[in-house]
């Protein structure tokens, strides 16, 4: 069984018991979205960089989807990324949007 859902970058909408897999797996894909590559100790290689702040727009946008699909792909395998858009925040800070295929079959 496969279900198309949206993912977005919310530290506020922590799920600590998640009733079914996909909810589990919408979680899992927040916790990669909300952490910065660098701060999990024993996987120093988690989550998405943070390091793009200098960069050109259109070079961030590009590195940082790259970075977040691979991040995806290794961390939550039952998740296929089919589209990541970006929202702006009254910060500056670019908010990533993820439109996933889950396979919970």
């Amino acid at each position: 069984m496969a279900a198309s859902v949206t993912v977005i970058a919310d530290p506020a909408a922590v799920n600590f018991a998640p009733a079914t897999p996909i909810e589990e797996i919408v979680q899992n894909l927040r916790t990669i979205l909300n952490t910065a590559v660098g701060t999990v100790p024993l996987d120093r290689d988690f989550g998405v960089p943070v390091d793009l702040v200098d960069s050109p727009q259109p070079v961030a946008l590009a590195r940082l989807t790259a970075q977040i699909v691979k991040a995806v792909h290794r961390y939550e395998p039952r998740a296929a990324v089919k589209r990541v858009t970006y929202t702006g925040d009254a910060d500056g800070r670019l908010v990533p949007k993820l439109e996933v295929e889950i396979d919970v079959g």
